[in-house]
């Protein structure tokens, strides 16, 4: 994929980004090595390679998973700075 100073100018628009025309074509190029570069991680050999979320092994503790009446709510109302009728109170931050 060729990326040129159209599709740029095109991109930074929609992105609500003000770039100046002498920038569009460097900005092009850019791109264009990333894309590149990107493009090698295909030639990559990944056959039999398992996917993985991290680059350690590693196995989370496990819980067992019990129903609980969740606790007393006065301690934990207790830590709020602010309550009504047990219950947190917080800005409005919705109009």
């Amino acid at each position: 994929m060729a990326i040129d100073a159209e599709l740029v100018r095109k991109v930074a628009q929609l992105a609500h980004i003000a770039e100046p025309e002498e920038r569009l074509a460097p900005l092009a190029a850019e791109l264009n090595g990333i894309i590149a570069w990107i493009e090698q991680l295909a030639e990559v050999d990944t056959d039999g390679v398992e996917p993985m979320t991290s680059a350690v092994a590693a196995t989370l503790p496990l819980r067992e998973d019990v129903v609980t009446d969740g606790g007393d709510s006065a301690r934990v109302l207790a830590n709020a700075p602010k309550t009504v009728d047990g219950f947190f109170v917080v800005p409005k931050v919705v109009e």
